[in-house]
């Protein structure tokens, strides 16, 4: 009986040699959560009740623990930690897996997927803004340029001077500094992305508080002067919503007319000088794709040269009820089961889930020393078993020599 007992405890002490060699060996593995073997003594049981010597002792369970890793940065934009609970979603031709390494790469498509090919998962973007979180997709990084939009509106804030006098001579001519009072430019964009300079010039009216402002764009006067009043405070007065709309300008590009409304309500008439301190249009050129941000609650945006970013995708986590209950499939990857619960889909940031690192990578949460003096422990277990097992059989060598 002694010899069982004494073998159960070898194998237990074995498992748990086993299970702190895997730990150790995979103290730099990125996103991989070490395990422990837990113990349950065993007894037999009769009709007279259960033995008071036990029968041994088994692993109940090799039980996976979930802590956090340290965090370490790489400065690779595409190395993602979660800081925090959640997993990434990986699809495996359809199948989903979860991880918790955040070390990925492009594929050949352009597609965001780990070192076996697994895509990340996320939420696609809406026309009108926002993320589907109804139904994830593979993210697709294959965007090269950003189209260009022509000019619709513009705005400036300028202070007109009070004191101007009319201008000597009319009527207006963009070649003649005689016949405007004060002249500011700004670049718009038409349909195909070019640039064209947008000149205004403002002129003083005979009658006080009266002005015009006439618009060419390359040169080429567009329309006649549009009337702009002021009250006797400086208050832009007329037009009342300051929007002024002037006609249609057909570029030499070949791109369609430009149509462009200006917005003159920050504009004033008080003493002192011509002063412009903003301007702005809603126009932008053609744009390179330079670089991929990914923030804290995973958007994933191209970024171009003509100052426009562009989301691409929000990438998707998931959380379970039971952690310890996913299955295991190698590459730091688990699959859900019944016993962990379905995934609890979300994205980083809300309620139940951690933050995403960009240009990081969670590491190992194995800790060595701890693994080493576990080592230690299951060693002297086995050593100790061992011992009973030549000790029982010194026991039975001596009763075999009484009836010698």
């Amino acid at each position: 009986m002694s010899f069982n007992i004494a073998l159960t405890g070898l194998n237990a002490a074995n498992e748990d040699l086993s299970v702190t060699s895997n730990n150790l060996a995979n103290a730099a593995t990125v996103g991989f959560k070490g395990s422990r073997a837990e113990f349950a003594d065993l007894y037999s049981s009769s009709a007279q009740g259960v033995s008071a010597v036990g029968n041994g002792v088994t692993v109940q369970e090799v039980a996976q623990q979930f802590g956090q890793g340290n965090i370490e940065t790489t400065g690779n934009t595409l190395d993602l930690a979660v800081s925090g609970s959640g997993y990434f979603i990986l699809s495996d031709n359809g199948a989903l897996n979860y991880t918790r390494n955040g070390e990925f790469q492009l594929n050949s498509a352009g597609q965001v997927v780990n070192s076996q090919g697994q895509a990340l998962q996320a939420y696609p973007p809406l026309a009108n803004g926002g993320f589907n979180t109804g139904g994830l997709s593979n993210i697709s990084l294959n965007t090269n340029q950003s189209a260009p939009q022509a000019t619709g509106t513009a705005a400036i804030t300028a202070n007109l001077p009070a004191n101007a006098a009319a201008p000597l001579n009319s009527p207006f001519s963009a070649t003649d500094p005689d016949s405007y009072t004060n002249t500011t430019s700004l670049t718009v964009y038409d349909s195909l992305g070019a640039a064209h300079t947008a000149s205004l010039y403002f002129i003083k009216g005979a009658v006080a508080n009266d002005w015009s402002v006439q618009l060419t764009v390359d040169g080429a006067t567009v329309g006649t002067p549009q009337a702009l009043n002021y009250s006797p405070t400086g208050a832009l007065t007329s037009p009342a919503n300051g929007q002024v709309p002037f006609p249609a300008y057909t570029p030499a590009t070949g791109a369609s007319p430009l149509n462009m409304t200006f917005n003159f309500s920050k504009t004033t008439q008080y003493g002192g000088n011509f002063a412009v301190t903003a301007v702005q249009q809603d126009g932008f050129t053609t744009g390179q794709l330079t670089g991929i941000n990914i923030d804290q609650t995973g958007v994933v945006q191209a970024q171009f040269t003509n100052g426009r970013s562009v989301d691409l995708g929000q990438i998707a986590m998931a959380n379970f009820a039971n952690s310890q209950g996913l299955q295991q499939r190698g590459d730091a990857t688990w699959t859900a089961t019944n016993n962990s619960g379905a995934a609890v889909n979300g994205v980083a940031g809300n309620s139940g889930f951690g933050s995403i690192q960009s240009g990081s990578l969670e590491q190992s949460n194995v800790d060595t020393t701890t693994a080493l003096v576990e080592m230690i422990t299951a060693q002297r277990n086995f050593q100790a078993n061992a011992q009973m097992i030549q000790t029982q059989d010194q026991i039975t060598q001596t009763i075999i020599n009484i009836r010698g």
